[in-house]
């Protein structure tokens, strides 16, 4: 009993004398907690989710319209534009939203607040994912405006809630992998000013992919090696899988491992960038 007491004792001690210790296995609570603050500093500016809006809606009517000819190529998947645009138009709205996450964490760093958040008693893996949290929860804007706004303009979803959720899957995906870019290049600049270079390389990736018209539609030319290398026409063709027809798996096990090499690769450019802040 003695010996028992004098070890549960120690054990306290020794996490009195280091918190970080004692607050280890909270990373997700300070995670969330990391991600309720943005959410409100979103409430608080409205205009910040403006573009994940308006851009989706502007793709929809610009590329519906201009693009509605593609339709009439040979073996194009869906004689209606919306279907092919739409899934598109989200994922573009839901990469809005990882930049977003990224643009408010260098507002931090630049103000000095940041550098309060590095020196709280928990891992600091928590912070870089409660961005991350914030970019996914970001995802759903797009979602929730897209879909109702085709289907009242005409759209069949072939798919059913099968096609909705691969949709909110890759979305979610698309936002989280936005959100490692744009925080591994403000962990570098430190500035919210990096924006544009976060954007420059958001809409590199998905213009050069199937964002407006298939594989097939390229051959010939060096645009079709690029989207066909490119990770993002995997995601897709997942995101598109309930919309141009009944979602199979041959389409989603592409995008859902396009999804894991983008985690791992643009995980470990913003972790490496993370880990260098105090240096």
């Amino acid at each position: 009993m003695t010996a028992q007491v004098s070890t549960s004792s120690g054990s306290a001690r020794a996490s009195a004398a280091n918190p970080a210790l004692a607050s280890s296995a909270a990373v997700w609570p300070v995670a969330w907690a990391m991600a309720r603050r943005s959410t409100v500093g979103t409430l608080r500016i409205p205009a910040s989710v403006v573009p994940m809006i308006v851009m989706p809606l502007f793709f929809v009517v610009a590329f519906g319209g201009a693009f509605s000819a593609v339709t009439m190529l040979p073996g194009f998947p869906t004689s209606n534009i919306l279907n092919w645009v739409a899934p598109f138009a989200v994922l573009q709205g839901a990469s809005f939203a990882g930049f977003g996450s990224a643009f408010s964490v260098g507002r931090d760093l630049e103000n000095g607040f940041y550098d309060r958040l590095l020196m709280a008693p928990t891992r600091r893996v928590a912070l870089m994912l409660g961005a991350l949290l914030y970019s996914a929860m970001r995802a759903m804007v797009p979602v929730v405006i897209v879909v109702p706004a085709v289907l009242l303009a005409g759209v069949t979803i072939d798919g059913g809630l099968a096609g909705v959720a691969m949709l909110v899957v890759a979305a979610v995906g698309v936002a989280i992998s936005s959100g490692m870019w744009g925080l591994g290049v403000v962990y570098r600049t430190r500035t919210q000013r990096a924006g544009g270079l976060i954007q420059v390389g958001i809409f590199a990736a998905m213009f050069l992919s199937i964002g407006t018209v298939p594989l097939s539609a390229m051959e010939g030319t060096w645009l079709y090696w690029v989207a066909r290398l490119n990770p993002i026409t995997q995601v897709l063709e997942m995101a598109r899988s309930g919309f141009v027809g009944q979602v199979a798996w041959a389409e989603v096990w592409p995008g859902l491992v396009a999804l894991a090499f983008l985690f791992v690769v643009l995980g470990t450019f913003a972790w490496r960038a993370f880990r260098r802040l105090d240096q």
